[in-house]
């Protein structure tokens, strides 16, 4: 399936316990007109597996008296839905309206009269003037997962004529209302119930949503549904749970999603809003996994940079370090102190990281002698980006501001280690992360879904 796409990003902070979606799905009438085409192709196939039983009869033909007819062997031979259409009901569901539509079958025919008189030949049944209407409704099933099923249909056939070949077909022609009404009633007893095949036929493609889908060792994504499906006046939308947990454990954060509202756009066929609660969601996950965090050694930074993880480095500007530890290399560890933050602004989303970097000295026989601990509030802007079915993301360093928390080295002005560390971050840490946000996460699909020119706007409500 191919989709546009545009994706929203919703700027919002949640503050009380609800049952809002973290993610919505809005499929517009260009999509519903796409799923329409595939309706279409899947009834006509429902409707060319159409079986009409043997059945025969007598009637009564002037000047020969009565015939005993029978007809067997019946198959389709075509089928037309030139006209078709669906519109969408709110609140209720999708009415799909099918006109002008015509069938075509043939069979075996065989007479007997006179008692000793037989005969025999093929004939041909075309039906015209067939319409259809059936109510859609769309559910919320058992997992989460939406479900369509056929709540009403009607069948009528305008018309229904069958040719009699070979033989005295001349003469049978003669009586062919009778068995036109009987054909015509039987094919208009079988069309509902294999229209409302067809629509359940779409529940196993629905059930492909991936309502929990892995992202990595570490987490996962829940995708279910919150509630049904909303059938507007010109679109579906979908509200998704749209929460990550940590795999095997679905603890909530201490925040949830407050109310958003998709904009009301239509010119592509599929809409995806994603409001902050996903994304700090995972922040959230990722830190109670305790992976928000990153050992800083020389090796990881560039041959090429005048900035070295040593004791003569760092002791420029502390000159406790060089004089305490010379000639040592150092490593830094920086973690998070608590769960960082996203928020979404017009065109920007910024991601605040509370943050706290440990200096080492790393002794000959590799042991670390603690040097001090400084405290980092760090801002971050983010780029979002859709990577074939999953959204992913580049961060480039705002700023960031250091407080002492405590040294073993002596008292030090900390801004003298700003334009150092601002440099491990360009050359390490923010290259670091971003290789691990370029794997991007899922996004809601539908078996072998693909978004086709995408765009991503990042809003606030």
């Amino acid at each position: 399936m191919f989709l546009c796409c545009w994706l929203g990003l919703v700027a919002l902070i949640p503050t009380t316990l609800s049952t809002n979606p973290g993610v919505k799905v809005r499929l517009t009438e260009k999509g519903i007109e796409y799923g329409r085409q595939l309706g279409m192709a899947a009834i006509q196939q429902k409707l060319g597996s159409i079986k009409i039983p043997d059945f025969s009869g007598t009637e009564k033909v002037s000047p020969i008296g009565k015939v005993q007819y029978s007809l067997s062997n019946m198959h389709i031979v075509n089928v037309g839905l030139p006209k078709s259409s669906v519109d969408l009901v709110p609140g209720t569901g999708v009415t799909l309206s099918i006109g002008d539509a015509f069938i075509s079958l043939n069979g075996n025919w065989r007479v007997k009269y006179l008692r000793i008189i037989k005969d025999s030949g093929s004939f041909d049944l075309d039906v015209n003037g067939l319409s259809i209407a059936t109510t859609i409704s769309i559910k919320s099933d058992e997992t989460g997962r939406p479900a369509v099923s056929s709540d009403s249909c009607s069948a009528t056939v305008g018309s229904a004529k069958v040719k009699f070949h070979g033989g005295a077909s001349w003469l049978y022609n003669l009586f062919t209302t009778f068995i036109n009404k009987a054909l015509r009633n039987a094919l208009q007893k079988q069309i509902c119930p294999l229209v409302a095949d067809a629509v359940s036929d779409l529940n196993p493609q629905l059930k492909t949503l991936n309502v929990l889908a892995k992202v990595d060792k570490y987490a996962e994504i829940e995708y279910s549904m919150v509630s049904s499906p909303t059938v507007l006046k010109s679109s579906i939308d979908l509200s998704l749970k749209g929460e990550f947990y940590n795999i095997g454990k679905h603890q909530e954060p201490p925040f949830s999603p407050a109310a958003f509202y998709l904009p009301p756009q239509n010119n592509n066929m599929l809409y995806i809003g994603m409001s902050a609660f996903t994304v700090n969601s995972a922040a959230f996950v990722y830190n109670n996994a305790g992976v928000l965090s990153l050992s800083i050694t020389d090796d990881m930074i560039p041959k090429s940079s005048p900035i070295r993880l040593n004791t003569k480095t760092f002791g420029a500007f502390i000159p406790q370090i060089a004089k305490q530890f010379p000639g040592l290399m150092m490593k830094l560890l920086v973690k998070t102190v608590k769960t960082p933050t996203l928020t979404f602004e017009p065109n920007n989303a910024t991601v605040q990281a509370t943050t706290t970097v440990t200096a080492f000295a790393i002794q000959p026989n590799s042991t670390l002698s603690p040097l001090f601990v400084l405290n980092l509030e760090a801002s971050v802007s983010a780029r979002m980006f859709v990577s074939e079915m999953k959204l992913a993301a580049a961060v480039t360093l705002n700023k960031m501001d250091l407080t002492l928390d405590k040294s073993n080295v002596g008292d030090f002005q900390v801004s003298a280690l700003n334009s150092i560390l601002q440099g491990v971050f360009q050359l390490v840490v923010i290259p670091t992360v971003n290789v691990q946000l370029a794997k991007g996460y899922p996004l809601p699909t539908i078996g072998k879904m693909k978004l086709m020119n995408t765009q991503l706007d990042v809003l606030k409500e």
